[in-house]
């Protein structure tokens, strides 16, 4: 019988406990259901749910402002996402390096922009780089501060992922005469890669996110397009739940493939049961039978 995944992590419980948890379900269940009653009788009142504040989204002219955003936020996800990507790639074949300044480098950077925010690295590129005379277009204010901070995760998930193969597929490598740099090319980064996927697109939906950003250099974006919207209509509430409601779907979307992936690398790595040794004087069994 095969065990859970989580039975790695911690004891499966027991009876109380898994009756417990269905309790503590079941009580979470119903106070958010309260808390959504509570929100919509709020809502209500004030009018908030009245049919023509939510009418003007019936319209095709207010979509395609709002798809217009959401293009530009697919834009600077992906820019960001090759990049970033490639650049998280070279950190963590930096970090793994024998050469002690290159590790020393990677991983400096890699941890340095792992704890700074977003937001500050793109005030730097806002305020900082202009007063030195560099002034990049709108979207590379907002690219390549997510690509710094996003290089840094991505290369940690790759490392992670390099060090989870077993040594021998390095060593194997090593016994057809192949060099460092070609084992690590053609052995070890394409089955880190094939391992670390389901993490990869879970990174991307925190990028997705970030790209929420780009308000601040004023970037066309999803949610910049909603905040001019709503300034527009006056339907402040209605417009943002309509675009919670499209990253709900996006982001919604990028976490089933990631699940996906997820169980699709599980059962391509499921261990194969070692076959029993036959004891000493027993007879062989046929492979097959007539």
């Amino acid at each position: 019988m095969r065990q859970p995944e989580t039975a790695y992590l911690y004891d499966e419980p027991g009876p109380r406990g898994r009756r417990r948890i269905r309790i503590a379900s079941v009580v979470s269940v119903l106070v958010l259901a309260a808390l959504v009653a509570l929100m919509l009788r709020q809502f209500a009142c004030r009018g908030q749910l009245d049919a023509d504040r939510w009418t003007p989204f019936l319209s095709w002219p207010i979509w395609e402002y709002l798809l217009v955003g959401l293009r530009g936020t697919l834009l600077a996800a992906a820019v960001v996402a090759v990049l970033g990507g490639a650049l998280g790639v070279l950190l963590a074949l930096g970090r793994l390096s024998p050469l002690r300044p290159l590790r020393w480098l990677c991983t400096g950077f890699i941890e340095v922009f792992r704890t700074l925010p977003v937001l500050l690295l793109i005030y730097l590129m806002l305020f900082g780089l202009p007063a030195y005379g560099i002034n990049l277009p709108v979207l590379w204010k907002l690219v390549v501060p997510l690509t710094i901070a996003n290089a840094a995760a991505f290369a940690e998930i790759v490392r992670a992922g390099v060090l989870s193969l077993p040594r021998g597929q390095t060593e194997a490598g090593y016994s057809l005469g192949m060099r460092r740099l070609q084992v690590m090319r053609a052995v070890v980064l394409p089955q880190a890669l094939r391992a670390v996927t389901p993490s990869l697109v879970v990174q991307l939906v925190s990028l997705l996110k970030d790209t929420s950003l780009g308000y601040v250099v004023a970037f066309t974006e999803l949610l910049y397009r909603a905040q001019v919207l709503s300034a527009y209509n006056r339907l402040l509430v209605q417009t943002f739940l309509v675009v919670t409601l499209v990253y709900l779907v996006v982001n919604g979307l990028l976490s089933a493939l990631a699940s996906r992936l997820k169980r699709r690398t599980t059962r391509t790595a499921a261990p194969i049961a070692p076959a029993t040794p036959a004891q000493p004087g027993a007879p062989a069994v046929e492979a097959s039978r007539a």
